[in-house]
């Protein structure tokens, strides 16, 4: 099945939905520090460069379906929370306008829990209500992704449609046993790495091949009196805290002991330890987000790298996501088989039944 991808990124969603059987035939990416990731990730994939509000629908060819993460900043719990009112959030209308054009039989829009919050109840009854208004049957969902084998306190609002014509409904992958028993942790994910990792350049510029592994590199740098308000470090048996589209605000890396809580906001290092303090890697967040090690991040800013995986939805929960949507449409199939097999029947039974 064809999909199109908009607000891409660097692309968590759609190698999710490669990963399940889809084909990504189009995509959208405004921001030119992408670009280069995304084309060398995905060279089947016709990459879109220009702002979504000037993409014209015809632009967009037809397609099974629409996947995106309209740009989550003016929704976020730390963030303004300007939600849409701020010209960020106003981007899902943009999305809503293409989905509304093309009418594929299913669309994903995945967003921040933030949006849920009570100020921005108005706002969100508001998007649902378009969703629904384009001719599409919708469900909401609060999902956090360490429920799917990712390593990560991650939890993201996801609006899942299919075309009313089609007559059904999604819901979740089970969080089953196996997932919730044998949740990912950090030692699953990123021990292998930690003997190796660079210290940003001056500047917080890329070592570049210097890297043992790809993108095995963190930035350097002070810790602001918000980072040190509270504990930083996950040990190697937790999950992640959720990895953020800011270098700054990388997690610690589980090889330091949790920080001293000293009062309210304030805590510190552990006296001695301090060398073993660092911002995890580039190449560990990935990992943390369940991106392969052969996909390959390019920038010369460390901090641009660490924002294309903290903004990417993680693939193994986006492959979850899109297993469910493809057994979904695929039951569809069946009922028309099944149809059309019962119509050849009945027809042949009906012209027996008139023979002299």
């Amino acid at each position: 099945m064809k999909i199109v991808s908009l607000f891409s990124g660097a692309g968590g969603l759609d190698l999710g939905f490669e990963k399940a059987g889809f084909e990504v035939i189009w995509a959208n990416e405004y921001d030119k520090t992408i670009w280069e990731t995304f084309e060398k990730n995905f060279p089947n994939t016709y990459l879109d460069k220009k702002s979504i509000a000037d993409v014209n629908e015809n632009d967009v060819p037809n397609c099974d379906g629409i996947i995106g993460g309209p740009p989550c900043q003016s929704w976020s719990e730390a963030g303004a929370l300007r939600g849409i009112n701020d010209k960020r959030g106003k981007l899902f209308f943009d999305f809503i306008r293409i989905l509304s054009d093309k009418q594929p039989k299913f669309f994903l829009a995945e967003n921040v829990s933030g949006m849920l919050a009570q100020r921005n109840k108005v706002a969100l009854d508001f998007i649902k209500d378009l969703f629904k208004e384009c001719g599409y049957d919708l469900s909401f969902h609060t999902l956090n992704a360490r429920d799917y084998s990712v390593p990560q306190d991650r939890k993201r609002v996801f609006f899942i449609g299919y075309r009313k014509d089609l007559k059904i409904s999604f819901s979740p992958p089970a969080e089953t046993s196996a997932f919730k028993t044998q949740r990912k942790t950090l030692k699953d994910a990123i021990y292998d790495l930690k003997g190796n990792a660079l210290p940003g350049l001056d500047k917080n510029k890329t070592n570049g091949s210097n890297c043992a592994v790809p993108n095995h590199e963190y930035m350097i740098g002070n810790f602001s009196t918000i980072y040190m308000s509270r504990n930083r470090v996950r040990s190697w048996d937790e999950q992640s805290f959720t990895i953020q589209a800011g270098g700054r605000h990388a997690p610690i890396h589980p090889q330091a002991p949790k920080m001293k809580f000293i009062e309210q906001n304030k805590r510190e290092f552990i006296k001695g330890k301090e060398q073993l303090y660092r911002r995890m890697s580039v190449r560990e967040c990935a990992r943390v987000q369940t991106f392969p090690d052969s996909f390959n991040f390019y920038y010369n800013s460390i901090a641009n790298g660490y924002k294309m995986i903290g903004n990417a939805v993680p693939v193994l929960l986006a492959q979850e996501l899109a297993k469910q949507i493809r057994l979904d449409l695929a039951k569809i199939k069946i009922k028309q088989i099944h149809r059309s097999k019962w119509k050849q029947v009945s027809n042949l039974i009906q012209h027996q039944s008139v023979q002299p």
